[in-house]
């Protein structure tokens, strides 16, 4: 049987991780409770990375909990 991984998100920079620290911003205040999601490819040509202040591509939750 294959267990799921739970995900976290930072509550400063809001990004997705599986890990207990945040890979960006190295901080380990995570939230388990979040809403919505942006995946941010291209952080520069983004006007959603632009609003979010998003400088790094990757996952990112809207709302933080």
């Amino acid at each position: 049987m294959v267990m799921a991984r739970k995900y976290y998100v930072c509550r400063k920079c809001k990004r997705f991780t599986h890990e207990r620290e945040c890979p960006n911003c190295k901080i380990k205040d995570l939230s388990a409770s979040w809403k919505g999601l942006a995946i941010i490819n291209d952080p520069e040509g983004s006007e959603i990375a632009q609003v979010l202040q998003i400088k790094t591509g990757g996952s990112y939750a809207l709302f933080v909990d």
